[in-house]
Formats: C-alpha cells, sequence, structure tokens
C-alpha cells in the first residue's frame, strides 16, 4: 500500500466528471474542479490535455484520410481544429472538402468549407480556416 493506492480507493478514481458527496463537480481521484469552491485546473495541465486531444486528432486523421500526412502544417491544422469541434467523424461527412484539399484544390476546399451549415453556424472560425486552407498561412 501507498498514498496512491490509499487515495484511488479512498477517493474512487473517475475519468469523466462527477458530482461527489458534497455536490461538487469532481474528476480523476478527487480532483476537485468546481469553481464554487475554488477548483479547476492548473495552466500545465490543461496544457497536457490539450496536447493530448490534438495527438488524438492527429492520429484519427491519419487513419482516417491516407493524404493528411502528405499535407504541410498549417493544412493538416485547419483540419484538425476541425475535427476538434465536429469530432473526427463530423470532419469525414465534408465528402466534397476533404476530396478537393486532397487533389490540392485549395480554393475550391475553402469555399465548399464556407458553402456548409457549420460556415453557418461558426462563421469566425470557419472564415479563419477556410483562409488558412487557401493560403496555407497560419491564421
Amino acid at each position: 500500500m501507498n498514498i496512491i493506492d490509499q487515495l484511488r480507493r479512498d477517493e474512487g478514481e473517475s475519468a469523466t466528471c462527477y458530482v461527489d458527496h458534497l455536490g461538487y463537480f469532481t474528476i480523476g481521484v478527487g480532483r476537485l474542479i468546481d469553481k464554487r469552491r475554488g477548483g479547476g485546473l492548473r495552466p500545465d495541465e490543461i496544457a497536457y490535455l490539450l496536447n493530448n486531444d490534438i495527438q488524438d486528432r492527429r492520429e484519427a486523421l491519419k487513419k482516417a484520410l491516407p493524404f493528411f500526412g502528405n499535407l504541410s502544417s498549417a493544412r493538416q491544422g485547419v483540419l484538425i481544429n476541425m475535427a476538434f469541434q465536429l469530432g473526427t467523424a463530423g470532419l469525414l461527412e465534408f465528402k466534397q472538402t476533404l476530396k478537393l484539399v486532397e487533389g490540392g484544390d485549395w480554393a475550391g476546399a475553402s469555399k465548399a468549407m464556407i458553402d456548409s451549415t457549420w460556415a453557418r453556424q461558426t462563421p469566425a472560425r470557419a472564415a479563419r480556416l477556410a483562409k488558412q486552407m487557401e493560403t496555407n498561412l497560419w491564421q
């Protein structure tokens, strides 16, 4: 027995947010994240989670899109950003856009991105990402 084993036994362990016995939002092994009690994540923890999430999206896109690895960093970034927002499955619904990306038709892909429900729902983000896709410059 050690402190890690003891705390896991006494606090429990959850990969998802739950409400503890006092009614506060908690994650992991008794980690208070409820802002009503001053809980939350430190900047280094947020960065760690973000990097993990980006890597997960990158790996999923490498598997789903054989051409993904051939794209520039900026254009990979567009697809990762969209997968972050929409989920990988949601991004994969952009069949015409992805066909244009695969073919290197950056202007066409950009236009297809703008001509979508997604762009009407999040116009500023979509405009930035469409410009990045077309120009290959981080926005």
